[in-house]
This record gives structure tokens, sequence and C-alpha cells, in this order.
């Protein structure tokens, strides 16, 4: 059977330069919380849910894990758009779905309840819809199925997973936390770290000092909306962007920092826990999202009720 794809423009919505803008693509089960009909699908079928979607299209769905990361995005666009109407360099959301057009009507009808500004519905029939990511210009994908995640960080796009939970909305301005070593830095020293133990990664690090690392799945996110939150003074900026790591200060931090440095990527807050739980200093930050790529740090973060996403 060929294909099927089918995008709905939101003409509500001003449509932005795709070569400018930092896009973000979210599916469907990132962005609302969709466990009880996605749980219908899995035993009674496609036809079912479908149904089932089409008899409830004006009962808007509730918020998913990424819906106050996706409204929080917002407000960074209209603090950029007051500064300077002109301004292209903006978020811009799209939603990529395993939906048909017919059972979408309902997830096009709860962004317009709670006045998300999603530019573009893609409903895709395809096994594998993140081969419309680069097509896109899709910067970050939001996903809470690992097989899409895996296969669009295969294409060279940021992703990662969300986990289902209650989220609080948390208030302005955006908060993004990363993880340092498979996330924003590419995982050389974590894989040292496994293989020989943690002396051999410090001695691998003091080295190493003056020589950057390499990037991980998620700098070239990072590194966008670091040029985004320059526009702005630090005091009035609308982003604000955390590394919260499991390295030392002591023996591991500097050369962390001078990639930073290197990269000129500006963090706000550097937390440098030393192997210590994450979930108090995230409960204190409270992001909207977390990124992190040890199962085991998601889960710490999830239960002080911070949004996570995990880097595989």
């Amino acid at each position: 059977m060929a294909d099927r794809e089918s995008t709905v423009i939101n003409t509500d919505v001003k449509q932005k330069d795709l070569s400018e803008a930092l896009v973000i693509a979210v599916t469907t089960r990132a962005i609302f919380s969709l466990e009880e009909e996605h749980k219908l699908y899995l035993e009674k079928g496609k036809e079912e849910y479908t149904r089932h979607q089409q008899a409830n299209q004006d009962k808007p769905l509730p918020p998913g894990t990424a819906f106050a990361f996706i409204q929080a995005v917002q407000h960074v666009n209209k603090k950029i758009l007051e500064r300077n109407p002109a301004e292209k360099d903006l978020f811009d959301i799209l939603v990529l779905s395993n939906n048909s057009p017919e059972s979408g009507v309902r997830i096009i009808n709860s962004a317009k309840h709670y006045g998300l500004e999603i530019s573009k519905f893609c409903f895709v029939s395809n096994e594998d819809s993140t081969q419309y990511l680069k097509s896109q210009g899709v910067k970050l994908f939001l996903s809470a199925d690992r097989t899409d995640v895996c296969n669009a960080l295969q294409r060279g796009v940021s992703a990662a997973l969300v986990f289902q939970q209650e989220v609080q909305a948390p208030s302005t301005p955006l908060r993004v936390a990363f993880d340092g070593d498979a996330v924003l830095f590419s995982n050389e020293t974590d894989q040292i770290f496994q293989e020989q133990g943690l002396e051999e990664a410090v001695q691998y690090e003091q080295v190493m000092e003056n020589v950057p690392m390499g990037e991980g799945p998620l700098k070239a996110f990072a590194m966008h909306l670091g040029k985004m939150r320059k526009k702005f003074s630090q005091e009035k900026s609308p982003i604000r962007t955390y590394l919260v790591t499991a390295r030392s200060g002591r023996d591991m931090g500097i050369r962390a920092i001078k990639t930073l440095r290197e990269w000129g990527l500006e963090i706000d807050e550097a937390f440098f826990m030393d192997g210590a739980p994450k979930g108090p200093i995230l409960a204190q930050i409270q992001p909207h999202i977390f990124f992190d790529d040890g199962l085991h740090n998601i889960q710490g973060a999830r239960n002080v009720g911070v949004p996570s996403a995990w880097v595989p």
C-alpha cells in the first residue's frame, strides 16, 4: 500500500520561514495525554480508535508531557516579536501524527481549544513518519515512541523520548535543562568510564582538558536555543538554559566549561553533581523539559514532577 501523507496548514497561525525558524516536531502522544486512546488502539485496532476519536472530536484532549514546553516556546516567540516584529528566527511547531486525517480532527480541535500556535498538522499513515522530518527543517523531535526517536536520531535530527506524566505547567521563562555526556557532548568519556572505571575517565579528562568534546545528539538544538537567547540581555531573556551533569566539578568540570566556551554556547547555570541524584536540583529549577541519556535520571526527574525526555 502506498504511503499516505496529509498536511493541514493552520491558517490561524503565521507560517514561519523554515530556513530560519527553530522547527520543533511533536507527536500527538507527546503533546496530549492519549494513554486511554492508545490502549484502545492496541487492543481494538485502528477502526475502533478512529470511531472513538470521531465521536469525541469536540472533547479536548488533556495536556501531555510536552504541553507546557510548547506553551513556554510560544511565550518566547511573543517576546521576540515584541522586540522586532520582522524577526524570522522564531520557534515553529508542527504536529506529526500517525492518525488518519479523519481521526485527526480531535487533535486539531484540541490545539485550537488551548490556543496552541501549531503551524502544521502532518497526518502520516506510513510506518516510519520520521522520513518527513528533514524536509520540514525539524531541529528537535519529541515522541512517545522509542522506534520513532531512534529513527530520527539515525536521520541526524535531535530527538528524545517523552514519558507520559501529569505535568504542572511551570511559569515562564522557557527553562530547558540538559545532561552533558551523550546529550550535549559526545559519549567518549562515558565509554571510558563504563569500560575502565572512574579513575581512568578522570585521567583522560585531565589529559584532554583543552580539547573540546565531540558534539552530542542535542548540540544543534542547544546552539539554536543559545542563538535566540543572545537576542536579549541576561536579565530580560525569555529563555534560560541549564547543564545538570553527573560529572564532578573538581575533576571533570573544566573540560565541559571549556567545550561550551569553544562552541560559543552560553548556559545560565551549570550543576556538577558528582554522581549525586539530579531530582532535588531539578525540583528547584522546575524546567519545562529535561534531557538525559540515563533512565535512572529520567525516573528521578519524573518523581519530582519534572517533564523529562530520554535521549537513547
